[in-house]
């Protein structure tokens, strides 16, 4: 799915996820996966958005169900690598914890370069109940 870097977008996102898992039986996930899709996303949007000279860039989201997992991309035409900074303690931060939230959601997470530009990062959220 092709989303623009807009309010709407995001909105758009996240009813995917949503939407997506819960008809996969798994709505036991959704909550998280909505949060890390809507995380990658606005780092998206932040971060690679901007170098496009475009008035409204897109970036693209994927789900693919697994037996152990579910996969949740997010693509855009940014070529440098997501930055991952642990927290500082400091519990006034307003930014720089998207990649904090997926890691504590995710098994694990990553990205990958796309040819001719851009990258994808990827998180992998199991399938099974927290309980």
């Amino acid at each position: 799915m092709r989303i623009t870097c807009s309010g709407e977008g995001f909105a758009r996102a996240r009813s995917f996820a949503r939407e997506t898992l819960c008809g996969w039986s798994l709505g036991h996930r959704a909550d998280d996966a909505v949060l890390v899709i809507t995380e990658l996303a606005s780092n998206a949007v932040v971060h690679a958005a901007p170098a496009v000279a475009s008035d409204v860039p897109e970036i693209g989201l994927g789900l693919a169900r697994h037996p152990e997992h579910v996969m949740l991309t997010v693509s855009d035409p940014g070529d440098t690598m997501p930055v991952f900074a642990p927290p500082d303690g400091s519990a006034l931060q307003e930014g720089g914890r998207g990649l904090c939230i997926v890691d504590a959601l995710a098994e694990e997470w990553g990205w990958s370069p796309r040819l001719p530009a851009g990258k994808t990062v990827w998180a992998k959220l199991s399938t099974r109940s927290h309980t």
